[in-house]
């Protein structure tokens, strides 16, 4: 083989790192989607169990902040064209968007585990998503609804970062068999 074909490991590393963000963002698209169709078991509108923040987390810890963005990006706007509509995919933007830089400040200071990165993460995105709502509205009264959101985001962020934790540190034993 000439050296002229021959693919440098960073090219390779940076090729790896581009497909396991595709798959972590179609992932993330399949939960947007199974959360979509399955009821939640309380009838509280706009709380969700935000399974698709896994493939965002995974992606945060695994690679960096730019990778995480484009998992995030990636299942926002596909699933808002797919399931949520316009307004939908704005507040999911919202959210998604503050969600993963305070996830990012909290895993970057070393001070909190995953399970607490990820709750801080689920409270900041229904945070986001209150601040777009009023501001579509022009209704400050929207905020009646944050300590329902604040409490969901929490509950949600720590089921969503236990199962993160056990997912980490399963790839973390495997790691001789898994490229991620």
């Amino acid at each position: 083989m000439s050296s002229r074909n021959k693919v440098s490991p960073s090219a390779h590393s940076k090729s790896s790192r581009i497909a396991i963000t595709a798959l972590l963002a179609a992932l993330a698209l399949i939960f947007s989607y199974v959360e979509a169709i399955i009821p939640m078991p309380i009838a509280v509108p706009g709380v969700k169990l935000g399974i698709a923040n896994l493939a965002v987390l995974i992606a945060l810890y695994r690679f960096d902040f730019r990778y995480a963005l484009s998992v995030n990006l990636i299942r926002i706007i596909v699933s808002g064209l797919l399931f949520n509509g316009l307004f939908g995919a704005l507040y999911a933007m919202s959210g998604g968007i503050l969600s993963l830089i305070v996830m990012w400040l909290l895993k970057k200071s070393n001070l909190f585990s995953i399970v607490g990165v990820s709750m801080a993460g689920g409270v900041a995105h229904n945070m986001g998503q209150i601040l777009v709502a009023s501001l579509l509205v022009s209704d400050l009264r929207m905020f009646m609804y944050l300590p329902v959101l604040m409490f969901s985001g929490i509950i949600s962020g720590i089921i969503i970062g236990i199962i993160a934790y056990y997912v980490q540190r399963s790839l973390d034993a495997n790691k001789g068999a898994s490229q991620i």
